[in-house]
Formats: structure tokens, C-alpha cells, sequence
């Protein structure tokens, strides 16, 4: 059975268009004047999720994960915010078990007019103790870490590398360390970017999909790090 939402499984031009728009009348009055523009671009969004999230039923347990669970609201939370833009300039979902809060690494999608869209995963902002377990495995067992992110079809697909970088050397761990760039790395989270003319493409869903699976590895491995080592128990 094919669903309304599945039915609208590609991106067009009037929701970009729409995006843009809304960054230069980005005001609830215009919001309100001009929802049905957006409940499309939202239908689009959707499609497109499901499209993805039946992609990647084939190698990532994602059993009861809602399309609506993986999307992002539009509005902004400006509460603390200097700017008081009600709504974002982008559409964006993630996918991981449960949706966008699985609280897992998982799959990020943007998606920005002006060639701003990107698929990226990995280590973002992570809490302190993720981040030692991180620099444990570079110092101790860095060779999986190198295998995955070296590898050429990753590198070919994900060739750029985000996130904070400290300046100074992690306190425990030497300055000539062989491995000190990775070391002083605080995130690590690799994006590959899209054109617009690549979203609007028909296969934009399975284009995710691709990307997903190469970065995958990377995902699992940051994943058992941080969430599935078990700490072997010690006998007094």
C-alpha cells in the first residue's frame, strides 16, 4: 500500500522556494498568511522520511520509528535567543531508533536552500565521559577509528569534517602523540553536502540512504563506545 506521504517522496521547487521566502518575511503574520505553502513542503518532508526510513529497514533496526518522530519543528526557541526569528530557516529531520531523541549517534538530514543541505553523523558535543571514552579508543585501539574514516569511499563521501578542535594537548596525553590530531578533536561529526539541484532530485531519498550506509560503521562504532561497552566487572 502506498501512503499520501510516500506518494510525495522527492522535493520540488515551490518548498525551496518556500524557504527562501520565509527567510525574508520570517514573521509569524507571514507564516499564518501563507501555512498551505508550508503544510506542502511539510507533506514533501514526509514523503521523503518514509521513503528513507524504508531504505534503511535493511541494515538499521529502526522497528516502531514514526516518520513524525524524526522531524524537527520549524519554530524556534527563542526564549534565550538574542534573535527573535519565530521559525528556522531549514527543514530537517534525524533518524535513529524512535526518531530524532533515540539519544543514539544518528542520521542528520538539512535541508537549506542555497546548496546548505547536508547528511551528516557522528560525535557532537558529546558529554565528558563520551568524549574520554573517544580519546581512550584513539589511544589505544585507534586502527578500527582509521579503517572506517580513511577508507576511500568514505572519505569520497564525506570529505568534511566538523566540529571543535581543541589548540592545546588534552591533559593525560603526550604532545607528540602519533595520534594527537584526533586526540585534540573535541567533535567529530562528517557532512556530505547537496546542491539544490540534487534535492530536487527523484532518488534525493535513496541518495540519503546511500550516504547513511557508508557512514554507518562510524555510527556503530561511536555508538557501542559511548552507549553498549559494558565495563567488565572486577573481583576483589
Amino acid at each position: 500500500m502506498i501512503t499520501k506521504s510516500a506518494s510525495k517522496a522527492a522535493f520540488t521547487a515551490p518548498t525551496l522556494a518556500f524557504m527562501r521566502d520565509l527567510v525574508q518575511n520570517n514573521n509569524r503574520d507571514w507564516f499564518h498568511a501563507n501555512r498551505p505553502r508550508y503544510d506542502a513542503a511539510k507533506a514533501e518532508l514526509c514523503g521523503v522520511i518514509e521513503r528513507v526510513l524504508a531504505g534503511l529497514s535493511p541494515f538499521e533496526p529502526l522497528a516502531n520509528t514514526a516518520v513524525k518522530d524524526c522531524i524537527f519543528r520549524i519554530n524556534r526557541d527563542i526564549r534565550f535567543s538574542k534573535d527573535k526569528a519565530p521559525y528556522k530557516s531549514n527543514l530537517a529531520f534525524a533518524i535513529g531508533p524512535g526518531g530524532r531523541h533515540s539519544g543514539r549517534i544518528d542520521y542528520y538530514v538539512h535541508i537549506q536552500p542555497g546548496n546548505q543541505s547536508f547528511l551528516g553523523a557522528g560525535m557532537w558535543q558529546p558529554i565528558p565521559a563520551n568524549l574520554a571514552k573517544f580519546r581512550q579508543e584513539v589511544d589505544y585501539n585507534v586502527g578500527e577509528l582509521k579503517n572506517i574514516i580513511e577508507a576511500d569511499e568514505f572519505k569520497a563521501y564525506f570529505p568534511e569534517a566538523a566540529g571543535e578542535v581543541m589548540k592545546t594537548t588534552p591533559k593525560g596525553y603526550p604532545a607528540d602523540h602519533p595520534e594527537i590530531d584526533l586526540l585534540r578533536r573535541k567533535e567529530l561529526f562528517f557532512m556530505h553536502r547537496y546542491t539544490d539541484k540534487e534535492v530536487l532530485k527523484l532518488n534525493f531519498a535513496d541518495e540519503i540512504v546511500r550516504g547513511s550506509r557508508i557512514i554507518k560503521p562510524y555510527c556503530d562504532l561511536l555508538n557501542y563506545l559511548f552507549f553498549d561497552e559494558k565495563e567488565e566487572s572486577v573481583t576483589l
